[in-house]
């Protein structure tokens, strides 16, 4: 190995700890947030035993960068209603689609934006192969913002469950079944013992 190369992959691994670092600092954020806020999704009366959220260990692999948002050309309708967790029903649009590489083949989801909602913020709900095991059944979210270049990045290391996993007061949108991936997303939150699954 050359002193070019080691110092490349001396860069590489930096990166790679300065990532993770990162992530875990806005885990430890969220935790506080669950624990300490009034807002918190949370039980009040279960906070006292809140430990912090159950992980995926982070893997930069599941981290996907540059992504341009397509138009949507699916045969569903553009405009529709996402229905909810507690029966509702919330009009939304179909703002385009992403597609990346994972696993050894090209994956699709669609995007969304709910009327009324920030027009500038995508919400992009799935479902994988982890979906009502280890992950919550209705899927997990993440929630996206153009860069300043107009492209998108897909970090699932950054996916979480929506607020009605702890507390079955919530109302929370149910991910459609085209964002359904065949594939096992070992990235961002999973079950724990403050799951209240409903």
């Amino acid at each position: 190995m050359t002193d070019h190369e080691h110092h490349d992959d001396h860069d590489h691994d930096h990166e790679q700890v300065d990532y993770a670092t990162q992530v875990e600092a806005f885990r430890q954020s969220k935790d506080a947030f669950f624990r300490d806020s009034p807002s918190s999704p949370i039980p009040h009366e279960a906070r006292h035993d809140f430990s912090g959220l159950p992980y995926f260990a982070v893997d930069e692999a599941l981290r996907f960068e540059s992504l341009t948002l397509q138009p949507y050309e699916g045969n569903e309708p553009s405009t529709f209603q996402i229905p909810t967790s507690d029966g509702q029903l919330r009009p939304a649009s179909r703002a385009g689609t992403f597609t990346f590489d994972f696993d050894g083949a090209p994956r699709r989801l669609t995007a969304y934006v709910f009327d009324g909602g920030h027009s500038h913020s995508l919400f992009l709900p799935y479902l994988d192969a982890t979906s009502g095991t280890e992950t919550y059944g209705a899927g997990r979210y993440m929630d996206l913002e153009a860069e300043e270049d107009g492209t998108y990045v897909i970090d699932f290391n950054l996916a979480y469950h929506p607020s009605c996993v702890y507390d079955a007061k919530f109302s929370c949108p149910l991910t459609p079944a085209e964002n359904r991936l065949p594939i096992r997303i070992e990235a961002g939150e999973r079950l724990g013992e403050n799951a209240d699954e409903h």
